[in-house]
């Protein structure tokens, strides 16, 4: 039972989670909520900063983890199915209609509907994990929040600089430092 049940909260994800990794998120912290022996919101930032840096597409990577902390190996093969079934579907139905579909005035309204939507999601996946990895619950984090304020401005004024090096920046700037989780 189980397992069509972390099936079914994946298969929602999947199929509500539109404009890609980025999008799961707030449904992931919502599953942090209603399915705390699952994951918690630290797990999501956890996460998030994982996924962000193992290859593959980043809520496929969420889904297999949750999947796999839940239940083992099998719980990570049936939420990413989960996840991936809705897309599949959609997929197979717009190839089927595609020469009549992308020229319905109705469906390129709903993508641009869609966008701003997108974005509000993502803009509160981002404040979750700035508020998550820069306040303590009772006071700001000091080191963090300069190591934010150097990596952010500096990313934006080196951007020749790889994303990766500054991940792996902040990874070793993290076991250096000894930060908490």
């Amino acid at each position: 039972m189980l397992y069509l049940l972390l099936y079914w909260e994946f298969f929602k994800i999947g199929l509500f989670a539109i404009g890609g990794g980025l999008a799961t998120i707030p449904f992931l912290y919502q599953m942090s909520v209603n399915f705390p022996t699952w994951i918690t919101s630290a797990d999501v930032a956890d996460m998030i900063a994982i996924s962000q840096s193992t290859p593959g597409p980043m809520g496929i990577n969420m889904a297999t983890y949750t999947g796999f902390k839940t239940i083992g190996i099998f719980g990570g093969l049936t939420a990413t199915i989960g996840l991936v079934t809705p897309s599949v579907i959609i997929i197979v139905i717009i190839a089927k209609f595609l020469t009549h579909f992308d020229k319905q005035w109705y469906v390129k309204n709903s993508f641009y509907g869609l966008r701003p939507t997108v974005l509000a999601l993502i803009c509160f996946a981002v404040s979750n994990i700035f508020v998550l990895s820069l306040y303590n619950g009772s006071s700001i984090r000091i080191t963090e929040s300069v190591i934010f304020i150097i990596v952010f401005f500096l990313y934006r004024k080196l951007k020749k600089i790889h994303p990766v090096v500054w991940i792996v920046i902040g990874a070793i700037l993290g076991i250096v430092l000894k930060l908490p989780t």
